[in-house]
């Protein structure tokens, strides 16, 4: 059995600023990062849009304002983004002001779905470079924290611990291979995709959490003409009553796209988000975000997964195993749509998720938070007129699961010793650049509990 001082599982960004981290400080250390896809995987792969303001991407269980202003820092320093100018926001600014809706003015960076997948690139070959051991399409299916070992299928022959290579995994041709791997330190960082893997995980170790918090909304999609803020403020962040908020905008060459998860009985959901290409690709006109309503189960307390799971499957049973849209106009008036009411007349771009269902939302989500979602949507109106023109169309689900919440021991992630949780999965972050620093900090735990002698 192949021992490492640090296995990482998980290569988005929270996991990348853990090992960059790590061998930037100690180049001697055995690091074996392990995804279970057959790419780097993370919110670097979708549309690679990085925040750097507090507190977007921040939760204030985990972090302060300064702490997250010194990791911001480094994260910058690190990744070195080029800043989008901003424009005109004093307008919008005051007009929200009026209607009791903040407008958070952000620095952010945009790199776009390809300009992500050639940042991936490079960050992996730097990583291979610094002595970094990769190993992808390898699933983690078994964690021993007590014993400090985990159990993995899908090692290629030739990978450390099954026939005695050292080389980075990079191969996509796997076989069904199995090893046993121990560790000193663990990391894990699933991301939002791993939200269950995380919480089987917490379950098994003996680990207190709660997951009682999750954001359910719609994803947006019109004419820029309509919503003509992002030409001055790419991704605008508004905050409004009833823990409402507008997320993740795209516009440019801006499509909206659908994520799986699987159920353990083999079925699938699925739920919306949206993703654009860099400014070198042909523009489509259109932009589109999300509109999300946090929703915190109290009494009883219950798994705010199992109640996304749950309406997840709800309406994949409606919109017949596919997301479901519907026009604005169509939703004003009380009907459902179909699919001829797509096309034509003012209704003059086709959706970009061109496999939803027409149908109605409003049989498969909670009426009280299609109310936030539509009174939001109604201020949002007043801010930037346009945006509930006739065609502008309403994806639902869109379901963000990063409210886990591990107790932690130490203010580095750590949750038992030698196993640290970051990343969106572990609710220490909600975006790129936050994860990257959540890994930092887990990071900083590590080398300080083995700060060399003398």
């Amino acid at each position: 059995m192949v021992t490492f001082d640090v296995v990482i599982i998980g290569s988005g960004p929270a996991g990348l600023g853990a090992a960059f981290e790590l061998l930037s400080a100690r180049p001697g250390l055995s690091l074996l990062l392990i995804e279970k896809n057959q790419f780097s995987s993370g919110g670097l792969r979708n549309d690679c849009k990085m925040n750097f303001s507090w507190p977007i991407g921040f939760p204030d269980s985990s972090w302060t304002k300064e702490e997250a202003g010194a990791y911001l820092a480094r994260v910058e320093a690190f990744l070195e983004p080029k800043i989008m100018e901003k424009r005109n926001l004093s307008t919008y600014a005051k007009r929200a002001e009026k209607i009791g809706v903040t407008l958070l003015e952000i620095r952010q960076s945009h790199l776009g779905t390809d300009g992500g997948l050639e940042l991936i690139k490079r960050l992996v070959a730097r990583l291979e470079a610094m002595g970094a051991q990769i190993s992808l399409g390898e699933k983690v299916v078994g964690i021993d924290s007590d014993n400090r070992v985990i159990r993995t299928e899908g090692a290629r022959e030739g990978d450390v611990g099954l026939g005695g290579g050292t080389s980075a995994q990079t191969s996509p041709e796997r076989s069904a291979g199995r090893r046993e791997i121990a560790y000193r330190d663990l990391i894990v960082a699933p991301g939002r995709g791993g939200f269950a893997f995380l919480r089987d995980l917490m379950t098994q170790a003996g680990i207190p959490f709660t997951d009682n918090a999750v954001d359910l909304g719609v994803r947006v999609e019109t004419r820029i003409e309509h919503y003509p803020i992002v030409k001055d403020y790419y991704d605008p962040k508004f905050l409004f009553p009833k823990k409402t908020r507008t997320f993740c905008t795209n516009s440019g060459a801006a499509h909206v796209v659908q994520e799986k998860y699987e159920e353990p009985d083999g079925s699938a959901w699925y739920s919306v988000n949206g993703h654009a290409w860099s400014d070198s690709r042909p523009a489509n006109g259109l932009a589109n975000f999300a509109m999300l309503k946090t929703v915190t189960l109290t009494e009883p307390l219950a798994s705010g997964q199992d109640y996304a799971r749950m309406l997840g499957i709800q309406a994949a049973l409606l919109g017949g195993g596919r997301p479901i849209m519907q026009r604005i106009g169509d939703f004003r008036l009380g009907k459902r749509s179909f699919k001829d009411h797509f096309y034509g007349d003012l209704y003059d771009f086709e959706p970009t998720l061109a496999t939803a269902t027409p149908g109605d939302i409003g049989l498969c989500a909670p009426a009280k938070v299609m109310r936030a979602l539509w009174n939001a949507m109604k201020l949002l109106d007043t801010i930037v007129p346009g945006l509930l023109h006739p065609s502008t169309i309403m994806y639902y689900p869109e379901i963000k699961l990063y409210a886990n919440r591990p107790v932690f021991i130490d203010d580095h992630f750590q949750a038992k010793e030698g196993l640290y949780l970051i990343g969106d999965g572990a609710g220490t972050s909600r975006g790129i650049t936050a994860a990257w620093a959540s890994g930092l900090r887990a990071a900083d735990g590590i080398l300080k509990s083995h700060r060399p002698p003398g």
